[in-house]
């Protein structure tokens, strides 16, 4: 009696994402900045009042965030208005401004002790890593949207690098002004990453009278 070769039988796996929120995270709004904000400032939390303030600002990925060094954003005894770094994923530089209100955060944050002799931003807290992890970087943000009553399962790092540009589109329109900042080589990658539907052109057509 001859046996067919049948295919192996594999015990099923539960899905990666079962349980999960899959997509793109959620941009947090104006009030929510602002709740963080004022949290962390009562909190004296110098730290990581400096960390989202120029996540707002810089809108870059967890992993340039957390590779930031103090050269990149502080030079001639004061904190940049404008800087510039080369990103991990695209190896393409790209420019960011700092506001007032986050250079005077990031002043006070290379004040602290912890700060001497640190050539990363955001020092580890151990001797053999040179700067926070993502990992460390994910779980701030997830205690920041937290401490103000949203759902952490909806807002996550990018939540961070998606903030500004998405206000920025919201007041202007202006896809162009988005791409640029966010270094982006196609005008279809913009508008994915914003998500832009016919209802946002609708609205901003609306605005306009001729």
């Amino acid at each position: 009696m001859t046996i067919e070769n049948l295919p192996a039988i594999r015990a099923c796996r539960p899905a990666w994402n079962k349980g999960r929120i899959v997509g793109q995270k959620r941009p947090l709004l104006p009030k929510h900045v602002w709740a963080i904000r004022v949290r962390l400032e009562i909190a004296n939390n110098v730290r990581d009042l400096a960390l989202f303030n120029l996540a707002i600002d810089s809108k870059l990925r967890g992993c340039d965030q957390v590779k930031l060094k103090v050269a990149d954003v502080y030079a001639a005894g004061q904190v940049k208005e404008r800087a510039s770094i080369i990103q991990s994923k695209t190896r393409k530089p790209v420019r960011f401004e700092i506001t007032e209100g986050t250079r005077k955060s990031i002043t006070a944050w290379l004040k602290d002790p912890m700060m001497i002799g640190s050539e990363y931003l955001w020092p580890g807290r151990f001797h053999e890593r040179l700067h926070i992890s993502t990992r460390q970087y994910a779980r701030l943000v997830r205690d920041w949207v937290t401490s103000i009553g949203l759902e952490p399962s909806f807002y996550g790092t990018h939540s961070m690098r998606r903030t500004k540009v998405a206000q920025i589109y919201r007041k202007t329109g202006n896809l162009r002004a988005v791409q640029l900042l966010r270094g982006h080589t196609k005008m279809d990658s913009t508008v994915r990453y914003l998500g832009v539907e016919l209802g946002d052109a609708l609205a901003i057509a609306e605005a306009v009278e001729i």
